[in-house]
């Protein structure tokens, strides 16, 4: 019984997290000027970038600290 409710609420929990995961209608075309099309506005990749480098780089260092420091020890 146990088993049953907890599959019955983890296949509720996904089902209402992927319809609220639904994709959004997609924007309206970029403006148009005398000058020619304009590139619609995004949002910049560059610090969302080193973010996720320096974030790799300290995960890196914590998973090779304790094996050093063991290696060191013995």
């Amino acid at each position: 019984m146990k088993t049953n409710m907890s599959k019955l609420f983890l296949l509720t929990a996904f089902l209402l997290l992927s319809f609220g995961l639904m994709a959004q209608p997609p924007h309206p075309p970029a403006s148009h000027s005398q000058t020619g099309n304009q590139a619609p506005a995004g949002a910049p990749i560059g610090n969302g970038t080193l973010i996720l480098l320096t974030l790799a780089v300290a995960y890196g260092g914590w998973k090779l600290y304790p094996r050093r420091s063991t290696e060191l020890a013995e």
